[in-house]
């Protein structure tokens, strides 16, 4: 996968092009961020009590699959096999940048998930009261 040349020189000075990939484990997704950022976020999910089944769950989930890629001078990371099969990651993708990581979709899976929440918005249906005070 190639990240955008918009997002490479910044992760280059950023983070010397070390990322961290992980599973979304509510979506077929995975989350990609700079390794200062993930290490903030592992942190925080370390520290969570693990004695909780569900915590523990996502500890496991999140931390254990998650993976170090190394960003080339062009911009290219090789993303390990299990992780492109968890996101049915086969030759066309969409990397979406969501302001301290980015997600990783397979592009049909972000056509229709784009279509279904499209119609969501349209119906007007379900907004959270976070979004009704956005002026856009």
């Amino acid at each position: 996968m190639a990240i955008p040349s918009k997002y490479r020189d910044g992760l280059m000075e950023s983070c010397q092009g070390r990322l961290i990939a992980t599973v979304d484990p509510t979506d077929n997704l995975l989350f990609v961020y700079p390794l200062p950022r993930w290490e903030e976020i592992e942190e925080k999910i370390g520290a969570l009590p693990s004695f909780n089944p569900k915590t523990r769950q996502y500890q496991q989930l999140l931390i254990g699959r998650a993976a170090e890629l190394d960003m080339d001078a062009n911009g290219r990371v090789l993303l390990p096999q299990s992780l492109r099969d968890y996101a049915g990651l086969e030759k066309h993708v969409v990397l979406v940048g969501q302001r301290n990581k980015f997600e990783l979709w397979d592009d049909e899976t972000w056509q229709a998930r784009n279509e279904q929440w499209l119609a969501e918005a349209r119906s007007g249906t379900d907004q959270p009261d976070e979004l009704l005070s956005l002026v856009l």
